[in-house]
């Protein structure tokens, strides 16, 4: 390796060869009114569902809730940082929105590998956002997965 090229073989947390169907990982986070803010300015999406209190009290949510794609940016979190991991490369990702997320609800993301496909380093994982034991997304995305070198 020359002085100019970096070594990243550090940063990776799971090869292909490294998974299994059935492992899982997950992350949690508390959504905040910060939260729903900066991702309606990144996203553009100023529903005000998600950020007027008298619009969204007269819907059927009866209050302001987050954005569905910001607990589906959590199942992004998972896979980037910890299952897979750096390096993997997001392909598809279905999603079902089961039920609303309101402030201060805790959103844990949940991957779970469902199959492996060898010949194109692919895996299959099932997709879960929960509060409070509740599902309120369900979905099932595909990544393409670093090999060993």
């Amino acid at each position: 390796m020359s002085s100019t090229q970096r070594d990243f073989s550090e940063v990776y947390s799971h090869r292909f060869e490294d998974l299994e169907v059935g492992m899982t990982a997950s992350v949690s986070r508390t959504v905040s009114e910060a939260d729903i803010l900066m991702f309606a300015g990144v996203s553009g999406d100023t529903n005000p569902v998600h950020l007027d209190q008298e619009f969204a009290a007269s819907t059927m949510f009866g209050g302001r809730i987050a954005h569905g794609m910001l607990s589906a940016g959590l199942i992004s979190a998972v896979f980037g940082t910890r299952l897979p991991g750096p390096g993997s490369i997001y392909l598809s990702q279905s999603l079902k929105f089961k039920a609303p997320v309101k402030i201060g609800d805790t959103v844990v993301a949940r991957v779970t590998v469902k199959e492996l496909k060898t010949e194109k380093r692919r895996a299959v994982f099932t997709t879960v956002c929960s509060v409070g034991g509740n599902m309120v997304l369900d979905g099932e995305a595909e990544l393409l997965i670093p090999a060993r070198s």
